[in-house]
């Protein structure tokens, strides 16, 4: 079996989350400028891209680092014990530089100010229950596909958050390191830094309550053998 080194998986994460943001914003910056001010067309024009990429990199980079390209699924894999606590943390710094790096990356591509700051308000009850559902259901997509078919998380992850994007008020940012890069940018898909704290704690209740429920839900302890009814 071959061995991944830890250089290797960092740069992973580092890279997935990269091009994820970058996509995210860039194709933000685009949907907004083609929609002619309709934002249902924009969000589709923001929506489609982010599933599609979710697919590709997981697929591409899922062997090399696991491809959690988010915080909330590394500390519900930590609550599984299937992380150890120094490569989670490693991975926390890795996926928010990967992130910030993407955004800055998305400015250049469309000629924005590279350093910016989100002025677009995301807050109230309404957006933090989302976020706790959007993550909740994500890491219970990632944790039931993997628990059944596992070949298949990369497409069950892109379609769950092309979903998420239209049946939460939030959008579904779902991702920590994803709300810290998009405090970085005045376009589309920003939000102000002062609303992402209370997104992150949303973010971490929901996977943490996953990581909780589909563990119980999915325990190979509560299944009979094949053979059996």
């Amino acid at each position: 079996m071959q061995t991944i080194t830890l250089s290797r998986r960092l740069a992973g994460e580092f890279a997935g989350t990269a091009i994820l943001l970058a996509t995210v914003v860039g194709s933000g910056i685009m949907a907004e400028r083609l929609a002619g001010g309709n934002v249902a067309i924009a969000l589709l024009g923001n929506t489609i891209p982010t599933g599609a990429i979710l697919v590709v990199l997981i697929t591409g980079l899922g062997p090399v680092s696991g491809a959690h390209f988010n915080p909330a699924v590394t500390l519900a894999f930590w609550m599984r014990k299937e992380i150890g606590a120094s490569m989670a943390g490693l991975y926390l710094i890795f996926q928010v530089a990967g992130g910030i790096f993407g955004t800055l990356l998305a400015h250049g591509m469309f000629e924005e100010a590279i350093w910016q700051v989100s002025a677009k308000t995301r807050t109230g009850p309404a957006q933090y229950l989302s976020e706790v559902v959007a993550t909740f259901g994500l890491v219970g997509t990632i944790f039931a596909t993997l628990r059944w078919r596992s070949d298949a998380v990369a497409w069950m992850v892109g379609l769950y958050i092309t979903a998420a994007y239209w049946f939460t008020a939030s959008t579904s940012f779902a991702n920590p390191a994803v709300t810290v890069a998009r405090a970085l940018t005045d376009t589309f898909s920003g939000i102000r830094p002062f609303d992402a704290p209370a997104f992150i704690v949303a973010q971490c209740v929901g996977a943490a309550l996953a990581a909780l429920a589909l563990g119980w839900l999915l325990s190979p302890k509560g299944y009979p053998p094949d053979d059996e009814d």
